[in-house]
Parts: C-alpha cells; structure tokens; sequence
C-alpha cells in the first residue's frame, strides 16, 4: 500500500463556471487521470488560468481492492439547505506545505488563531495551524481537527461531535539506531497524562519502521512518498474500539542532505519540508478509521541532536527549543472531535455540520476541496492577502456569489470582517466614501431607467 503524488490540468474551463458543474468537471478529470486501484486523499490546485488549471493530487494505491469500502469520496457532497445562526463557527485553515508566511512554520498562525477565535463560538482550525513542537497554545474554543475531516465537515459528509476527552492511541515505530526517540515518545505520552490530563492509553512500537520519503512536486509544494503502511493499519484495525484519536510518532527521509536542509530550514528558507507528506499519512489514516489523528516527525539523523542552530527565524524557534515535537498533537488530539456521520441525523447542539460554519478564513489563492465546498455551500470566505504562499490562484475567478467572498490585507483586518459578518453588518457599510444606492424607476415612460447621483 503506497501513497504519492500525481500530476493533473483541468483544461477548457470557461471563467465563472457554475460551481457544481466545476466540481463535477474536476472529479471526471481526477477520474481519468488515476489508475486502478489510486484513491484521492487531498487536493491542491496550484494555479488556475483563463481557460485551465493546475492540480496535485495525493493518493493511495491500495492492491486488491483491499480498505476500499472504508474510503469514501473526497468529492462527496451533501448540499446544505441553510446556515444555522445560533452560534458563529470559524473554519480557519492555513494549508499545510505551501510556504505560507504565517503558519507556514511553527505554529505561527497561533496568534492569528486567537484572534479570530475571540469573534467566534468556536474555531475550527486542522493541526498545522497550533502545532509548535513541544508547545500549542491553541485557544479554549479550538476545534482541532485533521484537514481532510474539515474537508469532509464543509462538504456535508459529516459532522464533529464536540468531547470532553479521548483515549489517545500513540504509535511510534523501533530504531535501529537509537532507543532514544522511542524513549522520548513515551516520555512525552507519560508528561501528557501526568500535566495535562491526556488519556494516553497505550504507546505501539511498530517493530518495522514506515518509509516516509520527503519529496516535492511541481509547483515546489513538498509532499512525499508513504510505503510500508501494513503493519500500523494492522495494529489500528486490531486495537478498533479502544482508542478514539491517534498520534503519530515516525521518522521522514528527507531527499537532499540532511545537515543541508536542518540548517536552510532553521534560516527561514522555502516551506517547512516535512509537512506535506505528514499530511498525507494523517489523511490517510483519518479516511480509513473516522478518528482524528496527528504526526509528529522524530529525527532522521540522531547527529543532528548535538547541531547547535544558532539563532532561528522566529517563526521556527518552537522546533529548536523542542525534543520530541510531538507534545502539541497529545494536547490537540485531548479534545478533538469525534467523527459523526452526517447523512439522516436531527439537530444535536454538540454537533458541527456544515450547517453551523458561519464562514472561512484562508491565505489568498488557495484553492483545496474546502474552498470548493465553500463556494457550494454559499459559506463565506475571507482571504488574507498578506499571507503569501506558494500557489498561483484567482479566488474571484471562481465564481462566488455576491457578498460571499472577501479580502483582507492581515488577520488585524479578516478579524474585523468576521466581526462584521457576525453583527449581521455590511463591511462596506464602515468604508468611506460610502456609495449611493442606484435608484430604478419603473413605468410606462421611464421603464428601466437607472442613476445614481
């Protein structure tokens, strides 16, 4: 069982296509372009043109057909027949591996996650966002939870049970170079339970290590290359029915010189090269055991241990201040939501569907299945210019309908947009010069004539 990356454009598009026909064209398309057997596990559109686009598609290839009643379509869809009012529910992402400027790195979106969290009943928000290492200081009303699972929330497929706790099921795997990172996984389990409450329930040492192999695509995203899944799918199957989340503990290859990357990443220089194939593992394990689940990578080279980085970019500082870096998945997963399917359930005040997401914030030009669900739902979007990336999008070009998307220069601002959103205030409406209304008057002699003065 593999998981990769494949290459795909969508060509012939005509700009502002109706939303459902362009959901519908991209799934014939993925169609085509996947073999026997591969599977879609997450979408990035990379660049959208006049008449094409550009995507990169995670897959896994499953042999025989096997697991693949427990995978279902990352494209299904369930239309929601209205937006709940009760609370107001930010879905706030910042899209793994893209070199986002902030949260590209660190949990350096945590701030920004605050902010909004302070307009809003909950905030919905998928690991890359808080994940610091040894640290997250994720806000009080933070629903954390896997990307692919946000994907699934704002199509309609399912719904998050809110908890008050989890059996947290941890799965690291044996070195043959050194017991240390094994030490360090069940230290870092055992301080969980002991400082924060967690119910770690067991540590899993695989005897057979996963073949994590950081790669990048086209479009410099980094992704990477999964083998060697059997054994830990093996031990969630088995363990099925005594844990509720699940944290990941295991080694990534990295494809260039190690000493080399360590040290270009600690500097600030391009996306961090790890999470894009962490990603990938965590959607495939949340798509195949509708549980929630986070990785947190152990060292490659256990020389690096006694690297000294110097001074880093601050927005790495957690990572050379942390050992195991895997302390803020055990928080997050702590309280994670529980995976409910949507389909013919009655209103639950401790469920989020796609019925309760007041609107979405997102870096400008970032095109993935929840702006696609965003835009088919009617969900407003706020995307934030100043958070620069790699992908090369048009949002406008989708074809949201009026009042649906908005732009903001920073996350100062996009927190004022949802506050507005909230107030049930036109944004325009605190803008100056504010604009006269078109008068229209209508009869037999000034039949659809129009001016504003």
């Amino acid at each position: 069982m593999n998981v990769y990356t494949i290459n795909g454009q969508l060509h012939q598009l005509i700009k502002n296509t109706e939303p459902q026909k362009l959901l519908h064209r991209l799934v014939n398309d993925i169609d085509r372009q996947c073999d026997a057997g591969e599977i879609p596990l997450r979408l990035a559109v990379t660049r959208t043109g006049e008449q094409d686009w550009d995507y990169e598609l995670d897959v896994i290839k499953v042999p025989d057909g096997k697991m693949t009643g427990q995978l279902s379509s990352i494209f299904s869809f369930r239309k929601r027949k209205f937006g709940r009012t009760n609370e107001f529910n930010i879905a706030f992402l910042v899209p793994t591996g893209i070199d986002c400027s902030i949260g590209g790195h660190a949990g350096d979106a945590t701030p920004a996650a605050r902010l909004l969290a302070s307009v809003a009943d909950n905030i919905i928000l998928h690991p890359n966002v808080v994940n610091a290492s040894d640290i997250n200081e994720q806000p009080a009303n933070c629903v954390y939870v896997e990307g692919s699972l946000i994907a699934r929330l704002m199509m309609g497929e399912i719904s998050l049970q809110k908890v008050r706790s989890n059996r947290i099921l941890v799965v690291t795997e044996k070195r043959a170079d050194s017991a240390w990172p094994v030490d360090q996984v069940i230290n870092t389990a055992n301080a969980a339970n002991a400082t924060l409450g967690t119910n770690c329930v067991k540590v899993v040492v695989l005897e057979k290590e996963i073949s994590m192999a950081m790669t990048y695509a086209q479009s410099g995203r980094p992704n990477g290359n999964i083998e060697g899944l059997e054994e830990l799918l093996n031990v969630l199957e088995k363990e099925r029915g005594h844990y509720d989340a699940v944290a990941l503990a295991t080694k990534i290859s990295p494809a260039i010189n190690i000493e080399e990357q360590f040290h270009k990443y600690f500097e600030g220089e391009g996306p961090n090269p790890w999470g894009g194939v962490e990603a990938t593992l965590t959607h495939t394990i949340s798509s195949l055991f509708k549980v929630p689940a986070a990785h947190a990578p152990t060292m490659e080279d256990m020389a690096l241990r006694m690297i000294s980085v110097g001074q880093v970019d601050p927005r790495k500082a957690a990572e050379a201040i942390s050992t195991s870096y895997m302390f803020c998945i055990l928080k997050g997963l702590h309280q994670s939501p529980q995976v409910i399917p949507a389909a013919g359930i009655s209103y639950d005040p401790s469920l989020i569907s796609a019925e309760d997401v007041s609107c979405m914030v997102i870096p400008d030009h970032c095109i993935g299945i929840p702006t696609i669900a965003a835009l088919l739902q009617g969900i407003p979007v706020i995307a934030v210019r100043n958070n620069t990336n790699l992908m090369q999008n048009d949002l406008a070009a989708l074809g949201f309908e009026t009042g649906k998307l908005f732009y903001a220069d920073n996350y100062l601002e996009a927190a004022g947009l949802a506050c507005a959103l909230k107030e049930g205030i036109r944004p325009a409406s605190v803008l100056r010069p504010l604009a006269k209304l078109p008068v229209q008057f209508v009869g037999s002699r000034n039949n659809h004539h129009v001016y504003a003065r």
